[in-house]
């Protein structure tokens, strides 16, 4: 990225570009005894530690209970295994995925890999259109991507399989990706080159296709998968102080086999009965045990706090904390840190975060107090192959921002209407307020700003 200046009304302020996590694993292990008494500072430091691991698990959990299972809830997509297309992009409204994108158009689909794996089918798509399938475990690990990057826009077929399909690539499918958890994301994403282009979007989404293998084979169905009662998540002020927390976990454990890596993981986690077939009855806690636990989870919230001071320094970057679990290598609070902050985000091979948190003195960027320009020197626009946004989001709780322009973003498609300063620069308006009419083609209003390419 270039080397950007973020102005005040009254002085130049040099922009730390920061993204979304820090480095920071797990604690030692615990020696596993055989009797079943913990001591409370145990029973606190493995609290601490199964947060770190799950808080990323639970707080996607509630986004696919949302979008696949709750026909009740106004941003229900469709059931499993059924795409939904988006003919829109998101706005303030939409509220259950933090730090969304206004970018482009989205087509989501639930994959429930049990009873058989899934065919996704894209058409071909012209060669100037970025577009991409990003596949999401329940980890929130990205384990694969369909896509102008990794298999072009002539189209094809391509077969997402869960832990207990140990099958070849069958014909007619191009590629196979394997997931290592029972249910998955596939997250659709195509470009829109302008407003004007929204129809054109639809005809290459009505084309997007998903099916069970044996109706793309043409051969018997096996037998369907055991009805699962799914439980109700906690909202997101319930994940960070409510033990139920725990049970949370246990369920969506169930659908995940326990990687060779974290056997001794799942050990430790087992003496807080936490793990598959694990119950964790909060009311069978006493006081002290109880109070151990939520201490455990202040703790975590603590560490994530002093994780994302690296963050805002710019010494981690979101290219560090988004991708595969072979990526992450069980930096656990890495995957906390980009749930939080940036969940389900694409990996650096398909997308860049660059975040503006903090001003020249360190002080947070606050644009309803404040007013900052972002300034982008002549010939020093993002470089990419396919878009560059700026996009701007409320805190806490990172959702875009409702604002007297209804603009969520400014972006490579608006190049045209925006206007440049004398030597061919451009200067990007961050304010509450109106900076003129002459200069609101140029303006954002928002309480966090965070630029983003291919979201």
């Amino acid at each position: 990225m270039p080397n950007h200046q973020l102005r005040s009304k009254r002085s130049c302020l040099e922009v730390v570009v920061r993204s979304c996590v820090l480095g920071c694993v797990l604690a030692p292990p615990f020696i596993v005894h055989a009797t079943d008494d913990v001591s409370a500072a145990e029973v606190r430091a493995i609290a601490r530690e199964a947060y770190i691991y799950g808080f990323p698990m639970v707080d996607g959990y509630r986004i696919q209970y949302a979008y696949f299972v709750d026909h009740n809830n106004p941003e229900f997509k469709a059931g499993w295994n059924q795409i939904r297309n988006l003919s829109r992009v998101f706005t303030p409204d939409d509220k259950v995925v933090q730090i969304p994108n206004s970018d482009t158009p989205y087509s989501m689909l639930g994959l429930d890999l049990r009873a058989e794996p899934m065919v996704i089918t894209v058409p071909p798509i012209e060669t100037t259109r970025y577009f991409a399938v990003q596949l999401i475990d329940l980890y929130t690990f990205n384990f694969g991507y369909i896509g102008s990057r990794t298999t072009g826009n002539d189209g094809g077929s391509f077969l997402v399989a869960g832990p207990g399909w140990k099958g070849a690539r069958p014909p007619g499918v191009n590629k196979v990706f394997r997931c290592e958890t029972e249910f998955a994301i596939a997250a659709f994403r195509t470009q829109l080159f302008n407003p004007g282009d929204l129809d054109n979007v639809k005809k290459v989404q009505a084309r997007y296709s998903a099916q069970p293998l044996s109706q793309f084979l043409g051969k018997p169905v096996p037998p369907a998968a055991p009805t699962i009662n799914f439980i109700k998540p906690l909202s997101p002020d319930e994940q960070r102080t409510s033990p139920q927390f725990f049970n949370i976990l246990n369920f969506i454990l169930k659908f995940c086999p326990t990687n060779p890596s974290e056997k001794q993981l799942m050990a430790r986690f087992a003496r807080l009965n936490i793990g598959v077939g694990k119950n964790f009855d909060v009311a069978k806690l006493s006081p002290e045990m109880k109070q151990a636990v939520e201490d455990g989870m202040a703790d975590a919230w603590q560490a994530f706090a002093e994780a994302k001071e690296q963050v805002d320094v710019g010494t981690v970057t979101a290219s560090d904390f988004l991708g595969t679990r072979e990526h992450l290598k069980s930096n656990y609070m890495y995957r906390m840190l980009a749930a939080v902050m940036i969940i389900y985000g694409n990996s650096k091979q398909e997308a860049m975060y660059p975040v503006y948190t903090v001003d020249e003195k360190g002080q947070k960027l606050d644009a309803a107090q404040n007013r900052y320009t972002l300034r982008f020197a002549p010939g020093q626009l993002p470089p990419v192959n396919a878009f560059w946004s700026l996009t701007m989001y409320e805190l806490p709780s990172r959702l875009l921002v409702a604002n007297f322009l209804n603009r969520y973003l400014i972006n490579s498609p608006m190049l045209p209407d925006l206007k440049r300063d004398a030597d061919g620069g451009m200067t990007v308006y961050i304010q509450h307020d109106s900076p003129g009419k002459d200069k609101e083609s140029n303006c954002q209003s928002s309480l966090e700003m965070s630029p983003s390419l291919p979201r």
